[in-house]
């Protein structure tokens, strides 16, 4: 049925016909982020905003068929338009349209943010990259794992904060918890703004606690999802005849064309 040659096209990635689809809609991607981002610069707005629009308008229609076509051919439209992938292509049109509709003077701030909007198309790149996938995967793998974790970094992060608040005080910057608790974040992340720093021997000593204990908290989740990537590795597929590493749902090999 034509209906299943089109959802091989778009949703596969064994045959010629969805390797040429999945290179032209790659640049058509590219293309749009570009625009996207050269149309931020005020001279270059002024100068090209007819030519801007023609492309933005052009690219926007090419993602409203492809999103209709995914739906169409898919089979199960409704878990494809409520799944990740789903809503990046929503997105990626959606902006270019809600820009249509007549908000009044008070809302064109609300349209600048949609037109921003528009560079998350680049999140559609990552359909194309398989290495991006398994760190994808990887990371819904150990969501739960990493979930925990947070929660632990959060409770730590309170507890730092309310003890800093205790120690220093408002009159060295800690005006309050959520102030102290924010130090806590910008210290054990390593990234030390400076805006606000203990004065007091004791608090001195918590920061340098903190720093330390910020290096083995960075640490832990590269150390879940390295094990989670691992798991998917070993899950791909090998070919008998070249040697070649595949995807695990891939039905052909890559490199020599196999069938598996």
């Amino acid at each position: 049925m034509i209906r299943d040659k089109v959802n091989r096209i778009i949703f596969g990635h064994d045959t010629g016909p969805s390797k040429l689809f999945d290179v032209v809609l790659l640049w058509i991607i590219l293309i749009s982020v570009i625009v996207v981002m050269l149309e931020s610069v005020p001279s270059l707005q002024v100068r090209f905003m007819s030519v801007f629009s023609y492309i933005e308008w052009t690219i926007t229609i090419l993602f409203t068929i492809e999103y209709i076509v995914r739906i169409w051919s898919s089979r199960t439209p409704f878990r494809y338009i409520l799944s990740f992938w789903g809503l990046i292509d929503l997105l990626s049109i959606l902006p270019s349209y809600l820009e249509l509709i007549d908000f009044g003077f008070h809302y064109l701030l609300a349209i600048r943010i949609f037109r921003l909007l528009r560079v998350f198309r680049i999140l559609k790149l990552v359909r194309f990259n398989r290495e991006a996938q398994k760190l994808l995967l990887a990371i819904r793998g150990s969501s739960h794992k990493i979930g925990v974790f947070l929660m632990v970094v959060v409770s730590i992060m309170v507890l730092l904060g309310t003890l800093m608040y205790v120690i220093e005080g408002g009159e060295n910057g800690f005006t309050s918890i959520p102030q102290s608790i924010y130090w806590a974040i910008v210290t054990v992340t390593t990234v030390g703004f400076g805006d606000v720093v203990p004065q007091t021997v004791l608090g001195k000593f918590l920061s340098s606690i903190a720093m330390i204990m910020g290096y083995a908290i960075i640490a832990v989740p590269t150390g879940i999802i390295t094990v989670e990537l691992a798991k998917n590795k070993s899950a791909d597929k090998i070919c008998e005849v070249c040697n070649h590493d595949n995807p695990d749902d891939a039905n052909y090999c890559n490199q020599c064309g196999l069938k598996f």
